[in-house]
């Protein structure tokens, strides 16, 4: 997180926010979330990769 801008905190919690709904969005639509979206979440790529559909 941004240490320097008091403001900078709440954009990353914007940008994570945004994040985890386009994650959502794709994963409902039967889609692969984007590397970026994966990233900002803490999630990596090539795991995600790994999940199987049950």
């Amino acid at each position: 997180m941004n240490t320097r801008k008091p403001l900078g905190r709440i954009g990353e919690l914007v940008r994570t926010f945004g994040s985890a709904v386009a994650a959502a969005a794709a994963v409902e639509r039967g889609h692969r979330p984007t590397n970026q979206d994966l990233v900002m979440l803490g999630i990596d790529p090539l795991h995600f990769d790994r999940i199987r559909k049950y």
